[in-house]
């Protein structure tokens, strides 16, 4: 790796060990083997280094599972698919607790530090475009306008579950049947339960 990716590795690393608020920009240099200096060349800052670190390990181990499970939809309305999206999305959470921990943190850290609000909502703005391009690919008669209409509704969806599993993690999150009907309402009753199985249409 280089300095650069060296920092972001070496930042996880310290704030899994020690927390946020006991990590200092030394304590992140040392653990990566660089100088203190190398911070502000590649980042200009401690505060950009750890917003990017952490949103770069929930892209990496949460995004791209989404992604894998969306591209599995291939085939399905994108209604149909909506659910299936989020089948045992709780077990993905668990796997990976240490990590949406940190993230959670870390964005209490940024609502409190105005110099990283911009870039964090650049970075979950890029996070959405990635997503509706892969609903596009997924689907390909969704538009461009509502591959990312609902590109924006998964990142909300998501950020919500989290959210909920974080405060209740032993509670039960919402079933795929349940985001099914959910959908079903909110479409007049063309949801997921309501389409027809290619045997039915025959």
């Amino acid at each position: 790796m280089g300095n650069k990716e060296d920092l972001l590795a070496a930042a996880r690393t310290c704030i899994y060990e020690r927390g946020f608020a006991a990590t200092t920009a030394r304590d992140i240099a040392t653990a990566a083997g660089v100088s203190l200096a190398a911070i502000g060349y590649h980042f200009g800052s401690k505060d950009r280094l750890l917003t990017e670190a952490f949103t770069d390990e929930t892209g990496r181990v949460i995004g791209d599972d989404l992604e894998l499970r969306i591209r599995a939809t291939a085939g399905q309305s994108p209604a149909t698919a909506f659910p299936q999206v989020w089948q045992g999305i709780a077990e993905l959470f668990e796997r990976h607790r240490e990590v949406l921990v940190a993230s959670v943190e870390n964005l209490v850290r940024v609502h409190r530090t105005p110099s990283e609000q911009v870039r964090m909502g650049e970075l979950s703005e890029t996070g959405t475009t990635e997503i509706a391009a892969t609903l596009a690919e997924t689907h390909p008669d969704l538009d461009p306008a509502h591959a990312r209409a609902l590109g924006g509704l998964y990142m909300i969806v998501l950020n919500g579950l989290v959210m909920q599993w974080m405060s209740h993690p032993e509670g039960a999150l919402p079933t795929s049947a349940e985001l099914g009907a959910a959908i079903s309402a909110l479409t007049g009753g063309n949801g997921p339960e309501h389409e027809k199985t290619p045997d039915q249409k025959n």
